[in-house]
């Protein structure tokens, strides 16, 4: 998850769902607020006009007959009764009191009771709501009207008037849960929208990343296809241009060497031959050495050019095959290697340089440490190769140096020991062509150890 999170598509996908998320609900709350005061005020508006029109009727109704007729229109929401000429009226109108003596007219006369009427404290005790002003704005609580009021008639009858809740008030339990499976299902279908953005957004980043990283590995892979976007294609073909240069330029660094190598060795062979003719034979001796130095270093020249060239096709190889008859063709030249250990796995590469990179290695332990002892193992993914000899070892502050090309330390492992300084080069270029890695070490008991990683290959 914190890997996911720490990515490009997890931060987009974060950013969205946060905005987007924030955005809908500030908007719903500001609907369902609107919503529920809207019903409340045309409750409030409809309770008013019910309760304008019974007090009129009542009002032609005769004396005799209206006990009668209030106990025919009482409802759940309006209560109307006949009230004694000596009750507690307050000496300032309520808001509900002054909408109804605004509807009414000057014809009767309303005033607020000073004590709720019993029906409304019924009412909150039962949960079903309190008493609101009238015109709540926008942000009010919003509860429906339970308000009293007295009326008199126009003969004097005097009216205590009731206006109760309805039974099932804005807001209640079913509304909530309809309101939270929405929201639920809202933001589900936020968090598939954004992920799928995030995806589509990030993606193309994630084919240039493997893009490049295929060119470090290969610099003939099939160029990215030209898709998506138009910035996206831009930034592809942008990409695959670096790639032909750096293919062009690769091309024409190897066939300059590789013209310089075969100019070279027709002089150099010439002058072998008058070598030959030299009288003095230390001096004969000396000559040709240097002579045989100076063909070693051309060629091994055209090794380090040849080890960044990636023209030979890609294969899956058995890496205990290759490493048999790498340590066997040492062992038929006489010299001591010792193979131990089975990796069980292939990996994708090319043959040739594979070869030359162990090749290189394990000549590299046989020059400056007489023998070579070769491990190898598998391990999650990948497989380990180690190479020890028991020369005299590498300085530490060396250790990374030994790659530069044409290096040598200034110990044993010196030109009269055969290295020319692009040995180690040589293998490291092929390695990290084929996604592995080279590292060396002092070993404790004694010499020298190269430590070769090569990722497992596993077929599509």
């Amino acid at each position: 998850m914190r890997d996911f999170f720490g990515s490009m598509t997890g931060r987009v996908f974060l950013t969205l769902v946060i905005g987007i998320a924030a955005a809908a609900l500030l908007a719903q709350w500001l609907a369902e607020n609107e919503r529920v005061h809207a019903v409340a005020q045309f409750r409030d508006s409809q309770a008013l006009e019910r309760a304008e029109e019974v007090i009129q009727t009542a009002d032609v109704v005769a004396a005799p007959s209206r006990q009668a007729y209030l106990g025919v229109i009482h409802s759940r929401v309006l209560r109307l009764e006949l009230g004694e000429a000596g009750a507690a009226l307050a000496p300032v109108r309520s808001e509900f009191a002054n909408a109804l003596a605004t509807r009414l007219g000057p014809a009767f006369q309303v005033a607020s009771l000073v004590a709720r009427p019993p029906a409304c404290e019924q009412a909150h005790e039962n949960g079903m709501g309190m008493g609101m002003g009238m015109g709540a704005g926008v942000g009010a609580t919003p509860r429906t009207i339970c308000e009293g009021a007295a009326v008199h008639l126009r003969d004097g009858q005097l009216l205590h008037l009731s206006m109760l809740p309805p039974r099932n008030p804005p807001g209640g339990p079913r509304r909530q849960l309809l309101t939270t499976t929405t929201g639920i299902l809202f933001l589900l279908i936020i968090a598939i929208l954004a992920y799928l953005v995030a995806r589509m957004s990030t993606r193309p980043l994630k084919q240039l990343a493997q893009a490049a990283k295929d060119l470090g590995n290969d610099i003939n892979h099939a160029p990215l296809v030209l898709a998506g976007a138009s910035e996206i294609r831009q930034a592809s073909a942008a990409f695959n241009a670096m790639q032909a240069r750096i293919r062009q330029y690769i091309f024409q660094r190897t066939q300059m060497l590789a013209a310089i190598t075969h100019d070279l060795q027709t002089p150099l062979t010439r002058l072998r031959l008058r070598l030959e003719k030299v009288a003095d034979a230390e001096l004969q001796e000396r000559l040709i050495g240097d002579l045989s130095a100076m063909q070693a270093m051309v060629r091994e020249g055209l090794d380090l050019a040849r080890s960044m060239d990636t023209t030979e096709a890609m294969q899956a190889l058995d890496l205990d095959s290759l490493l048999d008859s790498v340590c066997a063709d040492a062992a038929d030249a006489g010299q001591q290697v010792r193979l131990d250990g089975r990796a069980a796995m292939k990996l994708m590469g090319r043959p040739m340089a594979m070869r030359r990179c162990l090749s290189n290695l394990i000549d590299n332990a046989l020059k400056y440490g007489q023998h070579a002892n070769v491990t190898v193992e598998r391990l999650v993914g990948a497989a380990r190769v180690r190479i020890r000899d028991d020369g005299p070892g590498i300085a530490p502050e060396e250790l990374a140096r030994v790659f530069e090309p044409f290096y040598r330390v200034d110990t044993s492992r010196s030109r009269e020991s055969g290295g020319t300084g692009l040995g180690l080069t040589i293998a490291r270029n092929i390695a990290e062509q084929h996604g592995g890695s080279i590292l060396l070490a002092n070993h404790p008991q004694g010499g020298l150890e190269v430590t070769l990683m090569l990722p497992e290959y596993y077929a599509a």
